[in-house]
């Protein structure tokens, strides 16, 4: 990548200043890398307003610099490619303020698409599609058309010949590339006609189904939204998984009957959603189309289905902590098995322990129980402190339980199956009798007993 400037400009000695050549940036340098960054570019963005070409050499001059620098950055949070992606949409507002051929800026656009070996331009429509004027943005979209009408003729062309799979592949591929690029353009656009058009070209997905519906929602046309989410829906119900589409069409369509009258059907069709996944989402979501005098008993109908069966367990734990039902948590608690609460996460795990703690201490013993369990089953040393902390935790509801005999049970267990583990036996042992562990020498004390061992007298 060039730049267009043929004299040197004062703004270039700041910019290399910033991009630091030569020296290495890693991850944990790489946010204050970056907002060094952002200063410079503050600076060339104040220029567009009086010197629009001059502030479009140095965001081009820039972008060259980046491109130069990405080897010697740690880009693992993407914090300088959203960087560089920022200079090509200032790029766009000062030649578009300095009146340049929206061609021209259009073509720069692809061939920088082009040749992207550090993904600078990875999903830039969508960044860009914001930024573009009308004129701009028509004569990307003409460029992105040309490219895509020259990849599925190739497409097709080859499909009809002896050239080999692998090439047929390739050219099918070029041709979704530019597919997917015009849809978010047209979605950026709010243009229907164009993308619908398109789908029928390269064929109807379930995320169409959902962009045209958003589409409509936002002309304010509920009952054509309605329509393409039950089409989205009827294609997505012929694939082995459910599509996120799918699940944000389950979410809509409901909402749109609502929008038309249809409070009833809405209602069922939450009520059907909710039964195939009830978790905390899904439950929200169908009480928002439940009268407010019915929410009680709508209430009960939703929490016995989640109940009901063989469920995600921590999906119904976390439903059953967020509508405080404590009571049913605990039933539920009582008779899942202790491997199966290992297998549930600490996050929710604790949440459901110190919800328990109260009114159900057995149960919440039990969970405390399975998550030190758990970490001593996966050996993982460095969260000790943590299973010390849940022992504690089950030794303590136990004793409120008044079930000492199954305190017991936990202390045999872990020193028969985990009696070789002495760097957390010590601790362990201070958790059973109640004392504090014996104090460990620090770094520097074990380090001089160990050299003292190894110096003459």
């Amino acid at each position: 990548m060039s730049t267009t400037s043929s004299h040197s400009d004062p703004m270039e000695a700041e910019i290399e200043r910033a991009l630091a050549p030569g020296r290495f940036v890693s991850d944990r340098g790489c946010f204050r890398f970056v907002d060094g960054l952002e200063q410079v570019a503050a600076t060339v963005g104040r220029l567009v307003d009086d010197e629009p070409v001059r502030a479009a050499t140095l965001y081009e001059t820039f972008l060259a610099g980046c491109y130069e620098k990405a080897e010697e950055v740690d880009d693992s949070s993407d914090s300088f490619g959203m960087f560089a992606q920022s200079l090509i949409s200032g790029w766009i507002t000062a030649r578009q303020a300095a009146q340049a051929s929206p061609q021209q800026t259009a073509a720069r656009l692809l061939a920088w698409m082009d040749d992207d070996q550090y993904g600078f331009c990875h999903r830039l429509e969508r960044e860009i599609a914001t930024v573009f004027g009308e004129a701009g943005i028509a004569a990307f979209i003409d460029q992105i058309r040309s490219r895509f009408e020259a990849a599925d003729q190739a497409a097709t062309a080859s499909a009809g010949s002896d050239q080999g799979d692998q090439d047929a592949r390739r050219r099918s591929a070029e041709t979704l590339r530019w597919a997917e690029t015009l849809r978010s353009l047209y979605t950026a656009r709010g243009d229907l006609d164009a993308y619908v058009d398109l789908t029928e070209r390269t064929g109807l997905t379930t995320d169409d189904c959902l962009t045209v519906a958003n589409l409509l929602v936002t002309r304010g046309d509920p009952a054509q939204a309605l329509s393409w989410a039950e089409r989205g829906l009827d294609l997505d119900a012929n694939q082995p998984y459910p599509s996120f589409a799918a699940h944000s069409l389950t979410e809509l369509k409901p909402r749109l009957l609502a929008d038309l009258g249809h409070g009833e059907q809405a209602l069922e069709t939450a009520w059907a959603g909710y039964r195939k996944h009830p978790d905390r989402y899904s439950y929200d979501h169908l009480i928002t189309f439940v009268p407010h005098a019915e929410r009680p008993g709508w209430h009960d109908r939703a929490i016995t289905v989640a109940l009901d069966g063989d469920r995600y367990l921590p999906a119904v734990i976390e439903l059953l902590l967020h509508t405080d039902e404590t009571g049913r948590l605990g039933q539920l608690a009582a008779r899942t098995s202790d491997c199966s609460w290992e297998g549930v996460g600490h996050h929710t795990a604790e949440q459901a322990g110190a919800a328990l703690e109260p009114g159900h201490p057995g149960d919440a013993a039990r969970i405390w129980r399975a998550q030190g369990m758990r970490i001593l089953e996966a050996g993982k040393s460095k969260y000790y402190g943590a299973a010390l902390r849940y022992f504690e935790h089950a030794k303590r509801c136990y004793q409120q339980a008044g079930q000492p005999a199954q305190w017991q049970q936990v202390v045999d267990e872990v020193y028969v199956q985990h009696g070789r583990k002495t760097s957390f036996l010590p601790g362990f042992d201070a958790v059973v009798t109640g004392t504090d562990p014996a104090p460990q020498p620090s770094f520097l004390d074990q380090a001089k007993a160990r050299w003292s061992r190894h110096t003459p007298k």
